[in-house]
């Protein structure tokens, strides 16, 4: 196919641009934008040659837009407000400004592109926000469809389940069908994102998802399923009902084993690892040099008082929860930390930590090294190329601020090539 003019909203570290490279899709660039100073050092420094715009999206004009006449967008809006440890705030966080102005420019572009890829966190789905973003496209003469999908989906070791909407420019609209939709579809998502309510809005839920959709083979795309925890399953959503998808998490139930762990908390771990048509977490790694990765240990004082909440994983794991922008900086909830020594038994060591004094604890639980996953490894998880690297002076907090904050990069290639073919 022809070269397809891109144009990357709230760009990052680069995720999207590097999932259309590895999709094959011959593209190019015309524009990045974000705001965030560090993830801009660190885009500049991966794709030097690309227009990054250090603005924000609200702040450029529907010139300036026309002018770099795209065929195609890519975006990942702010998750803040639709996250689930979140306020979400939905549609009145000042975060969702950027989006709307995005939604209200859409319309009145000189030409639509031919594409368009939006990510977002679980809890998009159900949001006033998606409704507005359905609304729009249906009136500009979109087809479209929604995705949950975790890239244990292509084989990677890591739960990191998203929202993904693909969206193509529908043949079946004459010009004139659409511009008078387009005229429509403006209007009515401004007098609604100016003045309807929140709650209002997302009682609309059934009726905005009228658009043709996009007949597709998951199989086809992601041909690995974790047949073991269905959550981990990709999932296209429903038309009537978007958040009918798996929940990421199983109901935790049963009786307490050693950490704070159940049962059936032990049971999904053990399946995930033994599902084969996933990848072990020591592909991902980087080689072990002792002195290079002793910086990443776990201090006692970490493992004190964290250590019954830690979710860990070896070497020969298939599994690993999803890394936040928090990782290393905080430890509940943030992301898997990795067992150095593998030869000492993770159940030995906990048993009876209860009953020792803390320096004993202590002790017990530096048997196990544990550490942090690397920066580098964290992005192998997460799909980027070897080629992907941090320039100098980007600590190794913000190096996993920006990771947490981008996307898989294999998931997207392939919705990419799903997109346009």
């Amino acid at each position: 196919m022809e070269c397809v003019r891109v144009l990357e909203l709230y760009s990052g570290i680069g995720g999207m641009h590097y999932a259309l490279k590895e999709s094959g899709i011959p593209g190019h660039v015309v524009a990045a934008i974000d705001i965030n100073t560090t993830a801009n050092q660190i885009y500049r420094h991966n794709f030097p040659d690309t227009p990054l715009w250090n603005k924000t999206i609200e702040g450029i004009a529907l010139d300036d837009f026309n002018k770099l006449s795209f065929d195609m967008i890519l975006m990942s809006p702010p998750c803040q407000p639709f996250t689930r440890i979140g306020l979400q705030g939905d549609i009145s966080d000042p975060r969702t400004k950027s989006f709307l102005y995005v939604l209200d420019l859409l319309p009145r572009l000189h030409r639509l592109p031919r594409f368009i890829l939006l990510e977002n966190v679980k809890g998009f789905e159900s949001s006033a926000a998606r409704e507005l973003l359905v609304k729009t496209l249906t009136g500009c003469g979109y087809s479209f469809q929604e995705f949950m999908v975790s890239p244990t989906s292509v084989g990677i070791p890591n739960s990191r389940l998203r929202y993904f909407l693909i969206a193509k420019m529908s043949t079946s609209f004459s010009t004139q069908a659409r511009s008078e939709v387009r005229s429509q579809a403006r209007s009515e998502v401004r007098s609604q994102a100016r003045s309807e309510g929140m709650s209002q809005a997302m009682s609309q839920h059934s009726q905005s998802s009228t658009s043709d959709r996009v007949c597709i083979q998951l199989p086809d795309v992601f041909p690995h399923f974790a047949e073991a925890d269905s959550s981990e399953q990709p999932t296209v959503l429903s038309p009537t009902c978007p958040g009918s998808c798996q929940s990421e998490e199983e109901v935790r139930e049963g009786q307490v084993l050693y950490k704070l762990e159940t049962a059936a908390d032990a049971q999904r771990k053990r399946s995930q690892n033994q599902d084969l048509s996933i990848r072990q977490i020591q592909d991902f790694l980087e080689p072990q040099r002792e002195g290079d990765l002793e910086q990443h240990l776990l201090p006692p004082r970490t493992l004190l008082r964290y250590a019954l909440l830690l979710d860990i994983v070896q070497p020969t794991c298939r599994r690993s929860v999803c890394f936040t922008k928090g990782y290393g900086r905080y430890v509940e909830g943030t992301g898997s930390v990795l067992q150095g020594c593998t030869e000492t038994q993770m159940e030995s060591v906990f048993a009876g930590l209860d009953q020792v004094s803390e320096e004993e604890k202590v002790q017990q639980l530096l048997k196990l090294k544990l550490r942090y996953f690397t920066p580098r490894e964290v992005a192998n998880l997460m799909g980027f190329p070897q080629s992907f690297m941090f320039p100098e002076g980007v600590s190794t907090l913000q190096q996993y601020r920006t990771l947490g904050n981008s996307l898989n990069v294999v998931v997207v290639s392939r919705l990419l090539q799903l997109l346009v073919s």
